[in-house]
């Protein structure tokens, strides 16, 4: 597939995930009254979405190296559809726990297949650039869905937002089906529970993809984490209605969209590796900043919501060049590589997440936790670059794609392909 091509059907597929959040978390609050339940189940249902997105990743890594990327996508996007209807005739929080559960194991394919399908292909700052374009699409999807789904919630009530959730589902498969292109020659070898096992030991105790991937999760992990609290401190504390946090996390979204559009610019300059300090900067600003804001001025929504911001604009420069970093030297298993990246990735956020539930105090637990995954971002870092045989010179673009690309599928190198 085409450069284009790859960038639009991963973007599609990333942000299937994130989407399915961004929609639910206005909702939390409601629920509890909806299903005259507590406030701690209701948080257990995005928690099990989150353990489902993460632990599932894990399977349907390996999944996608020994049948194929196209038929993995498909097959998980039906049980997150089941799972988004399933939400809709919830009777009970406990019926609504099981379908968040469902809608998190078929997301999970979203993240591994699409950076899979960019390391089969390209590599590189090809790569990198790549990465920045699923980052800007996205950005828009969780941009503008806590506003739609805050609206929703007002017009519609609950149900509409699983109802919508289904629709992006039935689009994700849609894409699969008629756009993309199978990118590996399926090897049902790699399934075995050896050969599994032997691949995720390999990267276990990879220290180039440990810091790697802790750079980004450390990074990603501070958004997934926020998504767990910030509806209590914004609707609970700072008192804003469902549809103004909806509105108003556009702060977020639409600063990680600025620094994803910025990056594009200066990838061209100065090279997506160069641009990582930058971003590790602004993250330190937005996690320094969060600390004293919160302690110094009273809760409202510039004072959460500025910090953020700057964390978010720094991920955006962090996360093409270190992605790229992190899935290089696994080509043999870039299914593999790309669900335990998003394992990490995600298990920083559902760390994040238990953490602050266990604080308890919503303000509190962003105040600690935040700047906490914030200093693993930029330690990860510092370790990466402290070992020169880590640190990965700016490569060369696609060396090793065009080759597997004429041998293993037989359909000539990737600039022949049209978009």
């Amino acid at each position: 597939m085409s450069e284009g091509r790859t960038s639009v059907i991963g973007g599609c597929l990333v942000a299937i995930g994130p989407i399915s959040l961004a929609l639910y978390t206005p909702a939390m609050p409601t629920l509890v009254a909806s299903f005259a339940t507590s406030e701690s189940l209701v948080k257990l249902s995005l928690a099990v979405y989150f353990a489902g997105f993460a632990f599932t990743q894990l399977v349907c890594g390996p999944l996608s190296d020994a049948f194929g990327r196209k038929i993995t996508t498909i097959a998980f996007m039906v049980i997150y559809l089941a799972g988004a209807m399933l939400a809709v005739l919830a009777p009970t929080i406990e019926i609504l726990i099981a379908a968040r559960l469902l809608q998190g194991i078929g997301a999970s394919v979203g993240v591994a297949t699409a950076r899979a399908i960019v390391r089969d292909q390209f590599t590189g700052e090809t790569s990198s650039r790549i990465m920045n374009t699923i980052g800007i699409i996205l950005a828009i999807g969780p941009a503008v869905s806590p506003t739609i789904g805050g609206l929703m919630l007002d017009v519609a009530g609950w149900h509409s937002l699983f109802f919508l959730m289904a629709g992006f589902g039935l689009a994700v498969i849609g894409v699969t089906v008629g756009f993309m292109r199978e990118t590996i020659v399926p090897d049902p070898t790699r399934i075995q529970p050896k050969v599994i096992l032997a691949a995720y030991r390999e990267l276990a105790t990879n220290l180039h993809f440990l810091s790697t991937s802790l750079t980004v999760a450390g990074s990603v992990g501070a958004l997934y984490t926020l998504a767990t609290v910030l509806p209590f401190v914004l609707i609970d504390v700072a008192h804003l209605t469902p549809t103004q946090y909806g509105i108003g996390m556009l702060a977020q979204s639409g600063s990680f969209f600025s620094g994803s559009v910025a990056a594009r610019f200066l990838m061209v300059r100065f090279g997506a590796y160069r641009l990582v300090p930058m971003g590790l900067v602004l993250i330190g600003i937005g996690a320094v900043a969060m600390v004293f804001s919160i302690w110094l001025l009273p809760i409202s929504y510039v004072s959460v919501m500025a910090p953020v911001a700057f964390y978010a604009f720094g991920i955006a420069l962090v996360m093409p060049a270190m992605t790229t970093a992190s899935l290089a030297p696994f080509p043999h298993m870039a299914g593999a590589a790309a669900a335990m990246m998003g394992f990490i990735q995600m298990g920083s956020g559902l760390l994040g997440g238990a953490i602050c539930a266990l604080i308890g105090e919503p303000v509190l637990a962003t105040q600690i936790v935040i700047p906490g995954l914030g200093l693993v971002a930029i330690s990860s870092y510092l370790v990466y670059r402290s070992h020169p045989h880590l640190a990965e010179p700016e490569p060369l673009p696609e060396i090793a794609a065009a080759p597997m690309v004429r041998e293993g599928l037989g359909r000539g190198t990737k600039d022949d392909q049209p978009l």
